[in-house]
């Protein structure tokens, strides 16, 4: 046996690629985040909150009526109704809570298909809470789903999925009888904070649902279960809710209120109504003229 025609084997397809090496740009923006995160950490743990001094912070800033009008969201569901605190009463409460960090992530785009990353994290507790979700460039507008192709839309449709998962993120950090008690105080300044009587608020309210969404009085008492002399300010409450998603289009009226079809008559429709009203006489000239007698 011999060997000489043996083929020589090739070993270097079996080792490793060479790491590609990284730009300085890539390198830069890898060591400042790293600087920032470990000036984050420094900080908290020189400067630890004051949860006594944050709740007050917290409790103080739910005194101003335009964060209280937009403290809650609310929007049906499976036949019952899904109320919570919003982005914006989340954000504050993390500002005045102190030691955090939030927001949202790009992580890639490709196909199509934005990856993102919501996050939440407290820096002086360690605790965090993230969120990675996929985006599609499309919109569901009625009843069909168009691509977006302006950098524009796509950019406020990632923004708007990103800021709800934003939310969930810091309401998951942040002790749940501290949002409780300030969803609690918006309530509080939101019925405190009107000069109008109720009634009048109410009426205004009916007038602009009907000018801008086509809203009646009674379609409003059949969602409430009630009728406008029984509104009381919970339901003016829910009331601003609803405009609120309505306007921020969060949700659509037929999400809340029933339209009913409107029937539209023809001409020869009318003409065989009246005929049969008339039973069956009808004033219109055949064309023919009357024959003499004579």
């Amino acid at each position: 046996m011999s060997f000489d025609n043996e083929q020589q084997i090739d070993y270097s397809s079996y080792l490793p690629s060479a790491p590609q090496a990284r730009s300085a740009a890539a390198e830069m923006v890898a060591t400042r985040q790293s600087e920032q995160v470990k000036a984050a950490l420094f900080s908290a743990k020189q400067f630890p909150r004051d949860q006594q001094a944050a709740f007050n912070r917290i409790m103080q800033a739910c005194q101003r009526k335009k964060l209280a009008e937009e403290a809650e969201y609310e929007f049906p569901k499976g036949g019952s109704k899904v109320n919570g605190p919003s982005i914006r009463l989340a954000e504050v409460i993390a500002q005045n809570w102190g030691n955090m960090e939030y927001g949202v992530i790009e992580l890639e785009q490709v196909n199509g298909l934005s990856k993102m990353e919501a996050y939440a994290w407290d820096i002086e507790t360690n605790t965090r809470r993230s969120m990675i979700f996929n985006v599609k460039h499309e919109r569901k507008s009625k009843g069909k789903l168009s691509k977006l192709d302006d950098p524009r839309d796509v950019y406020e449709l990632t923004a708007n999925m990103g800021s709800r998962r934003v939310r969930a993120c810091i309401l998951g950090v942040i002790p749940g009888d501290i949002v409780d008690a300030a969803v609690e105080q918006c309530r509080k300044t939101l019925k405190a904070g009107y000069d109008e009587p109720l009634t009048d608020r109410i009426r205004k309210a009916l007038q602009k649902f009907q000018e801008k969404y086509g809203v009646t009085k009674e379609m409003i008492e059949e969602y409430l279960g009630c009728s406008q002399e029984s509104f009381t300010e919970n339901d003016f409450l829910r009331i601003a809710s609803i405009w609120r998603s309505l306007n921020d289009n969060m949700a659509k009226r037929e999400d809340y209120f029933t339209f009913k079809p409107v029937k539209t008559t023809t001409s020869a429709e009318e003409e065989f109504k009246q005929l049969q009203e008339t039973g069956g006489e009808s004033d219109v000239p055949t064309g023919q003229s009357e024959l003499p007698l004579e």
